[in-house]
Formats: C-alpha cells, structure tokens, sequence
C-alpha cells in the first residue's frame, strides 16, 4: 500500500509535457545557397547563436513562467537581400494531458516553471535567398531634345562641354 501512494504521490507531481519532452528544441537552419550568415536573438533582442548555414542550433522552448519564447533568425550573404524569420513558441500538446495525468501541480507548476508546457515552430527551416538586384538595373538614360523639356524646366539644366 506504501508503494502505491508512493507511485501516486509522485505521479502527482511532475507534469506530462516534462515527462515526455524537454525545454530545448534543436532547430535546423538551412539556405539556398549554403553558407549564410545566421544571427539568432530571442525575444528580449539577446543575441543566443551566430553562425553559418547549414547548422542546428538548440533553443529553449520557455522564457518565462507561464510565457514561450520567440526567437528572430536574420540570414545574410553577400549580393543577397537580408531576411529575417520568426520561431514561435506554440503550446506543446502533451501539456494537456495534464488534465488526466499530471493534475493542477503539473498544469500550473512544474510545465510552466520548466518551460516544457511550449514547443517551437518551426523546427525545421530552409531559408531561399533573394539575389540583390544590380544597381544598373534601376539606371536609366533618356535623351530629349530641347524642344521636349517643358519651358518652366529648362532653367533645371545643365550644360555639358
């Protein structure tokens, strides 16, 4: 009878979502085309990983009691435009069971002090880089002659020798 109320007693208190998983969740980071530099600040802006693509990095699920936390990946590479992609915390479905198994204890104590009532989203990124355009591009030469300018701008020109 001891063992039982032991076995109970312990049940109890621990929560299902620490039970099953853990407050840290490896994240792989990949771009088209490889070699990225990555930038990877959580939600406070502190900066947790930088580094270069492809890579895993492991982050943390819960930031604070009762609160998930977010992070922000900035990728970069040169004659590429910059981007940015946000990990969201998002409830962890074994949290609930703590609603058959774990009790109040393990709802409103050990999964949101552990952080492991959170999980993150996305788990798995591949990030396709946007190449810059040139500068080139965007330059255009148009040739008018005089008669074309309006006459309330033909006061705006200059005199090329």
């Amino acid at each position: 009878m001891k063992i039982l109320i032991t076995v109970i007693s312990l049940v109890a208190l621990v929560g299902c979502a620490s039970i099953i998983s853990t407050n840290q969740k490896p994240i792989t980071i990949r771009s088209t085309p490889d070699e990225a530099k990555i930038f990877v600040w959580d939600g406070h802006g502190v900066e947790v990983f930088r580094g270069n693509t492809p890579t895993t990095v492991t982050l943390k699920t819960g930031g604070a009691y009762f609160h998930g936390d977010e992070y922000v990946i900035l990728f970069t590479k040169e004659g590429f435009e910059n981007q940015n992609v946000t990990i969201k915390s998002e409830i962890n479905p074994w949290y609930l069971g703590n609603i058959i198994f774990g009790g109040l204890i393990g709802m409103l104590i050990v999964d949101p002090l552990t952080g492991n009532m959170w999980t993150l989203s996305p788990l798995d990124i591949n990030q396709t880089l946007i190449q810059k355009s040139s500068t080139a591009d965007k330059i255009s030469l148009t040739i008018l002659s005089l008669e074309d300018v309006p006459k309330d701008l033909r006061h705006k020109m200059v005199k090329i020798k």
